[in-house]
């Protein structure tokens, strides 16, 4: 008896299951799964009659961007053509996910294994799928918050949308990698990138860097045993950090006035006198807003390393004090080392924050002063940039095209940073 059953099994092909499984759910019913089959049926037959109209003009808009003027929005047809898009990688999603379960479906039968029962296979179901339930609504939020915006702002790096072609006056049109092109090979838009960029790297690296040292500097400071008053003390270096940091800015941008400033007024003008053009100069611009970074900053910075110097065991020090260690290998060997492990993927928060740094910017000056024969003011940094190219100079496809390049060397340096840090390589160590 058990025989035939056997064979009959070894005859049961996963190469049929898939081959009926073009149509989706046929192939659940050459496995005797009609339940499973019919629903995957419905649901396929249900996508394309509710869908295929959306999706083929979505399509048809997302290649032509629109072939009438002030009839045809090019934005529009570009946001459907997207979404149609998100909804074709959900359907080939599922199309693969139903191939591949007909086979092993069919796999399991010629093994000669006895299928579950319905309410069994849905428990399992359950149980297997539950925490995608979970996560399903966040996700699709995330889709359309998120991604939706992001694919859309990558279009258009793709196209001619700015003041001079912005719809529905005009249809936009796709022109490759024209921008990315006419980024750094046209003379004003190459030496104005290369001119921003170099400055954002620059700031960034020195803002945060001496924000950091501060931070350690006084953290290490403060935790020596023989200094008193110690809670006061780190409440009176924390309380830059209590401020909202737009009030901060906007209380410096006034405080570094040019010409009522009261730095220039009350500390410059009557100790040397003469008066600094922090507003004017873009060399002592730049040295105010580091200055006021740093400012602002170094307590948070300061709040972590203090948290973990109050972690390390005094027996660590005493026992590096009686085999001889000077302050500085104390410090080299045990503070550091514990400082960058625990704090590390933190740190390098500080710079990515640094590099997209627009508030300080924007709030301080503007990015300004102006810059002869630029079309970015002396302080602006890429996101800064961005900003005036979007809302003031209307050019929405370079600024696309530069948001780009900015998430790409932003994404590449935390990647790569992050591994190289001591809390990924040396993970365990302590």
């Amino acid at each position: 008896m058990s025989q035939p059953d056997v064979q009959s099994n070894q005859n049961h092909s996963s190469k049929k299951a898939m081959l009926l499984s073009i149509i989706p759910g046929l192939g659940q019913w050459y496995n005797q799964r009609r339940i499973k089959g019919s629903a995957i049926f419905i649901l396929f037959l249900s996508f394309t009659l509710l869908m295929f109209d959306y999706i083929a003009t979505g399509f048809q808009g997302l290649i032509t961007l629109g072939t009438i003027p002030r009839e045809h929005d090019s934005r529009v047809l570009l946001i459907e053509g997207l979404i149609a898009l998100i909804f074709t990688v959900f359907y080939i999603v599922f199309y693969i996910a139903q191939l591949n379960d007909a086979r092993n479906e069919a796999k399991r039968i010629q093994r000669g294994e006895q299928p579950s029962s319905v309410m069994k296979r849905f428990r399992q179901s359950w149980d297997t799928a539950f925490p995608y339930v979970l996560i399903g609504p966040g996700f699709l939020m995330l889709i359309f918050v998120v991604l939706l915006p992001l694919l859309f702002m990558a279009a258009l790096a793709f196209s001619n949308y700015n003041l001079y072609n912005a719809p529905p006056r005009n249809v936009l049109d796709w022109i490759g990698f024209s921008n990315f092109t006419n980024l750094f090979t046209l003379t004003q838009w190459r030496d104005t990138f290369f001119s921003v960029f170099t400055w954002t790297l620059t700031w960034t690296f020195v803002a945060t860097t001496l924000q950091i040292a501060l931070a350690m500097f006084l953290a290490i400071i403060v935790n020596d045993p023989r200094v008193k008053f110690k809670k006061f003390i780190r409440t009176i270096l924390i309380l830059p950090w209590a401020v909202p940091g737009f009030v901060s800015i906007i209380v410096f941008s006034a405080l570094f006035n040019d010409n009522f400033g009261a730095i220039n007024t009350t500390i410059i003008q009557p100790l040397f006198n003469t008066s600094i053009p922090w507003m004017s100069s873009v060399m002592w611009t730049r040295i105010a807003i580091i200055s006021i970074q740093v400012w602002l900053g170094f307590p948070y910075v300061y709040a972590l390393f203090t948290g973990v110097l109050q972690s390390i065991s005094r027996d660590w020090y005493e026992a590096a004090e009686m085999d001889g260690a000077s302050r500085w290998q104390s410090f080299k060997n045990i503070t550091f080392p514990h400082l960058m492990y625990a704090t590390g993927p933190l740190l390098l928060t500080q710079y990515t924050f640094n590099f997209n740094n627009f508030n300080i910017i924007y709030l301080f000056n503007e990015g300004g002063p102006a810059v002869r024969g630029q079309n970015a003011g002396g302080t602006d940094i890429l996101i800064s940039w961005v900003y005036n190219l979007t809302f003031n100079n209307q050019q929405f496809s370079m600024a696309a095209a530069i948001s780009l390049i900015l998430g790409l060397v932003i994404a590449v340096f935390a990647f790569f940073q992050f591994r190289r840090s001591s809390s990924f390589t040396d993970e365990g160590r302590f």
